[in-house]
């Protein structure tokens, strides 16, 4: 009988305490989940010692890499000084006013304690303010795990992902193919639609990629049909550029929900919106006869410890400097996995934006691009494959973020983008011959 491993046993000890053995059910895996021990720059250790290429990276938070010196020094110093008041606090205001100065929409800013926090909160005020109860959102979009947002999370789109959702908010629920027409069409026939949000990379941070101009086309109809228009940049908020997609491509929403890289990887989140949408939660504001126009609580949020590594990562961020190494990183690992699957006539597709790299094996790929191509497809590869493919990386040192892709950061070196595509040929060989994938 082989040794126990320490994961192995780790997990043994977590399901005794944890409902399931995890705190996140994508960290689920079976016979049991990896346990990281540490991690530095772009790579981690996991509890039995074995070394990962990270491309997960804290879930996309870490754009400046594992254990940054300025995060970690920033860390400290505010440790020392205290973690949480229940108060106000200068960190706060520093933060705020770089986030401010770095992404269009938010000419204010209100904390919050995660993402699923900021698109609900921003959802309630997109509600508030325009007086209607229905939301319209995208199939595959992910905004978090609140009620608000679960119909559409995933297929099928027009059933719930999970027991315990309240009817009434399916009832206030549009889900959405991203077609513009299909949305004007949508907002003409149904006047209860009053928010509109979108995850501006595409469902899954990209791998599903949004129609060129659909941005711009949402902006407009939310306009014509006086709709509050919410952008999550939760993910691509400061990695697509230092202000987010709106800043790099000149298109602004009302509110835009952040989390992730604006607190430097640490919990927490934002919202950031034009003026008039945000005076609904400034105590000292009426509207439609209450102070404020929308309550809005939360013990934890903006609390010090958060805001010190949160000013630190957008201050090095707002240089532009994290961006374009990150870009080019992606860049790079973007064209070595797409020459190899030429170079083994697969069929399929490597695409990405920013510092985000995407893949796709099957039929329906023209010039090597998924466009016109549906979620179901793209999301619908064999988990045969799937599964294969990540085992496969993963066994030669290479960890992806989730299904079939992964980010960047700044501390990604060419030798860590060398070992991954010798990773990634072995793989994909191990592919073929198992007759998992096949050639064009």
């Amino acid at each position: 009988m082989s040794e126990q491993t320490q994961s192995e046993r780790l997990f043994e000890q977590a399901r005794s305490s944890m409902a399931g053995g995890v705190s996140h059910e994508s960290r689920y895996a079976a016979p049991y989940p990896k346990y990281i021990a540490r991690a530095q720059g772009a790579h981690k250790w996991d509890a039995d010692g074995n070394e990962y290429v990270d491309y997960a990276m804290g879930s996309a938070s870490m754009l400046l890499g594992h254990a940054h010196p300025d995060i970690v020094t920033a860390l400290s110093e505010q440790a020392a000084n205290g973690v949480f008041f229940a108060d106000c606090h200068e960190k706060e205001v520093e933060w705020s006013g770089l986030i401010q100065k770095l992404v269009p929409s938010a000419e204010r800013v209100r904390f919050v304690g995660s993402g699923t926090e900021a698109t609900m909160l921003a959802i309630r005020i997109g509600r508030a303010y325009s007086g209607k109860d229905k939301i319209l959102r995208f199939e595959g979009h992910y905004h978090g795990w609140h009620e608000f947002v679960d119909l559409g999370m995933k297929a099928p789109y027009d059933k719930p992902s999970s027991l315990g959702i309240l009817p009434g908010t399916v009832d206030a629920t549009v889900v959405a193919p991203p077609d513009a027409d299909w949305v004007e069409a949508a907002l003409k026939r149904d006047g209860d639609i009053g928010t509109i949000i979108c995850e501006v990379s595409g469902a899954n941070y990209g791998s599903v990629p949004l129609p060129p101009g659909f941005l711009k086309e949402l902006r407009r109809l939310a306009d014509e049909h006086n709709a509050v228009l919410i952008f999550d940049e939760v993910i691509t908020g400061f990695r697509w550029s230092p202000g987010g997609l709106q800043a790099r491509d000149g298109i602004i929403p009302d509110l835009t929900s952040m989390a992730k890289i604006v607190t430097g990887g640490m919990p927490g989140g934002a919202v950031g919106g034009r003026a008039e949408f945000m005076a609904l939660l400034d105590p000292s504001h009426e509207f439609k006869g209450r102070r404020p126009g929308v309550t809005h609580k939360g013990t934890f949020n903006g609390n010090a410890l958060v805001a010190a590594s949160g000013a630190a990562a957008l201050t090095k961020i707002s240089t532009g400097e994290p961006n374009r190494l990150a870009d080019a990183a992606a860049s790079k690992l973007r064209d070595g996995l797409r020459g190899i699957i030429e170079q083994h006539q697969v069929a399929g597709a490597v695409y990405g934006e920013a510092s985000t790299f995407h893949m796709y094996f099957g039929e329906g790929v023209a010039d090597g691009s998924v466009a016109g191509l549906g979620a179901e497809q793209i999301r619908g590869v064999d988990p045969a494959v799937v599964n294969g493919l990540r085992g496969g990386l993963r066994k030669r040192g290479v960890d992806l973020m989730s299904y079939m892709g992964g980010v960047t950061s700044i501390a990604h070196s060419d030798a860590d983008i060398d070992k991954t595509l010798g990773a990634f040929e072995d793989t994909l060989q191990d592919l073929i011959s198992d007759d998992l994938i096949g050639r064009v």
